[in-house]
């Protein structure tokens, strides 16, 4: 039946870009130019379907996949119905962001076509089909009407769209909760297991755009040895099974994970399944998509290849404010909620997922396009609702306090083209360094902060950071920590230590000259915090100060009019800040990475959300008492109302460090860092990286 609906709506699209039915050039312009996209497409399924993939080259292949992309790259997306400013030229304001939206959904095809999803192919085609109809039903009734306006009103356009989105709401969110929890869907766990990856060919058989970046990390990969690929896969699962184990979880009880990395290190990937096969695990490997079902665009939980047009991609983050409403949100928490309940025997066992971090893509810094839709200060709070009761059903479906995950990184060539095995051999020694060198490091910087009322930090000169954080005073000192000591186990390369800090009593500012948070670069970036809360920011990225602001509301604040401070932490690893500081990549770096190169700051729920309840040890076997704050407390009574669904970090590097110290109750002060160097008795071994670094500059 889908099969004989889908030919059905195919033949109907196909007679479009020969049909002279309106007399709105732009308008019939629109229309052939997206029956071509879908039709391009129907082909390209055919092409798979008849083993056309099989006996293509690799050029060939690259041609195809560049032509599904083409039409959004920079330099073609300017003349792309992709593109606002174009759309909303040629059809006008209204009409042009509907259909500019419609445009982009039409484009979530390219999965649904290697993943041979005929049922979700299908739906769209059949919405663009009644939306063409209501253009030509309308330009038949002018002829007989001379007074009836020969262009469709634009909010029943907007009303067809909002009722698709409503009417597949529950489909579209079931398929979604079991690619990213459930697993045994979709073609990447198959291409991991089986494909011939010294055959790059392998690449193009996911649909995701394919660059450089990938062919030539999976040809590193593939020229490493095997002991070399077996480390890089064992450190990230090894983190992944210790993180239970640090944590009092019983992975024995848990049935499947997912995985989120970048094409390219399938090598990796494929000695990863099979260390996880011996956990008794299964796969869960979803894709990274951008549709309108999704109101969390930009968000990057699973896997996927190179972002064909950054400028477009963040045209688009927020499209769903052109039907945005109450209803919309409560209606997709009913979905969620009835997708949850469907599938609730098997996310019960979901075990977490296991992210490949990769970083050295072009720094992006956005522009705010003009007609680019935005959602206003009503779509916001229902936005930070949609958030906050999102996380909470999921936290119940997958019960969060039994879940773990871990997370390591590497570089992409465009790290550096001309050294990038180089730094790829650098980050493999940062992945994998002696963490009971650092365990016994850091247990010294935590002896120095559990007495300490708070912690003072002054960036120096151009930084101008100010920061008193409150710390949790304890009952108990002797069996108890602040601070937790944190070393290769989720949160890979070992370096840091954080706690959850008091709210009340923690002022000032906290700035960074520049720093880049999940792709996104801030200039300046300047936020006061009062009583622990977010209380002013700004960033230097516009000339004027409001787009500053609205930008940092968009990705730092995510549409809350307020967040806490969540961690205070000290990193540690100057192997990473020297490594960073000698390939000049210290822009590239991912926060994973970035956070311990440097005492850094969080914004938005605390480390332990939903997880505050479960005693957590360090390895000297104190327990770690500091996890919650005044709002997350209010977790028994308000388990909603406690959290966000968000933690940015922000780093202040080293170099941009006057001090660091501890703070006692009578008055007494202990130096942790001045000037950029650790200076606690115990911790000068540290130095030692950023000495060498210094003596070859």
């Amino acid at each position: 039946m889908i099969e004989e609906r889908y030919q059905l709506a195919l033949h109907r699209i196909s007679q479009i870009p020969n049909e002279k039915n309106m007399t709105a050039p732009a308008f019939e312009d629109y229309f052939r130019r997206a029956a071509q996209w879908i039709l391009q497409l129907a082909g390209l399924k055919s092409f798979l379907k008849d083993g056309g993939f099989e006996k293509a080259s690799l050029e060939e292949l690259g041609e195809r996949n560049r032509a599904l992309y083409e039409e959004i790259l920079p330099g073609h997306y300017e003349n792309s119905y992709a593109c606002y400013a174009y759309a909303q030229d040629r059809l006008g304001s209204s009409h042009g962001k509907l259909l500019c939206a419609l445009y982009y959904e039409l484009r979530t095809l390219i999965p649904f076509v290697f993943e041979e999803e005929t049922e979700r192919m299908l739906i769209r085609m059949e919405l663009f089909l009644e939306i063409y109809h209501m253009f030509t039903a309308r330009f038949a009734e002018a002829q007989a009407d001379p007074d009836t306006d020969e262009i469709p009103d634009h909010r029943h356009i907007r009303d067809r769209i909002y009722d698709f989105l409503t009417d597949y709401a529950e489909a579209e969110t079931l398929c979604e909760v079991r690619e990213k929890l459930v697993g045994g869907t979709g073609i990447a766990e198959g291409i991991i297991r089986e494909a011939d990856l010294s055959d790059l060919r392998y690449l193009y058989r996911y649909g995701e755009y394919i660059t450089e970046n990938e062919l030539r990390t999976a040809r590193h990969l593939n020229t490493m040895a095997p002991e070399e690929i077996a480390r890089m896969a064992d450190t990230y699962t090894e983190g992944y099974r210790i993180g239970f184990e640090v944590t009092g979880k019983d992975l024995s009880i848990k049935k499947q994970y997912s995985i989120i990395y970048h094409l390219g290190f399938e090598r990796m990937m494929r000695r990863a399944l099979q260390n996880f096969d011996r956990m008794g695990l299964t796969c869960a490997a979803p894709r990274t998509m951008e549709t309108l079902f999704r109101l969390s665009r930009g968000d990057r939980s699973g896997y996927r290849g190179a972002v064909p047009n950054p400028q477009c991609s963040y045209d688009h983050r927020e499209d769903i404010a052109l039907f945005l409403n109450g209803f919309m949100r409560n209606r997709r928490l009913e979905a969620l909620e009835a997708a949850y309940k469907q599938l609730h025997a098997q996310t019960v066992l979901f075990a977490g997922p296991a992210v490949v971090e990769t970083f050295g893509e072009t720094p992006f810094s956005p522009v705010r396009n003009a007609g680019v839709p935005v959602l206003n200060r009503r779509q916001r709070k229902e936005m930070a609702e949609y958030r906050r009761k999102s996380s909470a059903l999921q936290q119940e479906a997958i019960r969060g306090w039994e879940r773990s995950f871990t997370v390591i990184a590497f570089p992409l060539p465009s790290v550096s083209p001309d050294r990038y095995e180089e730094i790829f051999d650098a980050v493999m020694e940062i992945n994998t360094l002696d963490y009971m060198k650092y365990s016994r490091i850091q247990t010294v910087l935590i002896d120095a902060l559990n007495d300490a009322d708070h912690v003072r930090v002054k960036g120096r000169y151009p930084n101008r950071t100010d920061l008193t954080v409150k710390l949790r005073q304890l009952e108990d000192p002797d069996h108890q920590a602040v601070f937790e000591n944190c070393v290769a186990d989720i949160n890979i390369p070992v370096g840091e230590v954080f706690t959850s800090p008091v709210l009340e009593g923690t002022n000032g500012l906290l700035h960074v000259s520049k720093v880049y948070l999940e792709g996104l670069q801030y200039i300046d970036l300047a936020i006061r915090f009062r009583d622990g809360m977010t209380e002013d920011y700004s960033c230097g990225n516009f000339t004027d100060p409001a787009e500053g602001r609205k930008y940092i509301e968009d990705n730092i604040l995510f549409h809350y009019p307020s967040l806490p401070m969540g961690e205070c932490a000290i990193g540690t690893n100057t192997t990473a800040f020297a490594a960073a500081r000698r390939y000049h990549i210290e822009a590239l770096l991912p926060i994973l990475i970035a956070e311990k190169t440097g005492p850094h700051f969080a914004v938005g729920d605390t480390c332990y959300a939903h997880d505050e309840d479960n005693r957590m040890f360090n390895p000297d076997g104190k327990e770690i008492v500091a996890k919650d704050n005044s709002w997350s407390a209010r977790r028994k009574e308000d388990p909603e109302g406690a959290y966000f669904g968000c933690h940015t970090d922000i780093t202040l590097p080293y170099d941009e460090l006057a001090e660091y110290k501890a703070v006692y109750r009578d008055g007494r002060e202990v130096m942790i860092i001045r000037d950029g160097r650790f200076v606690l008795p115990g911790t000068e071994e540290l130095n030692a990286p950023l000495d060498r670094m210094e003596e070859t500059e």
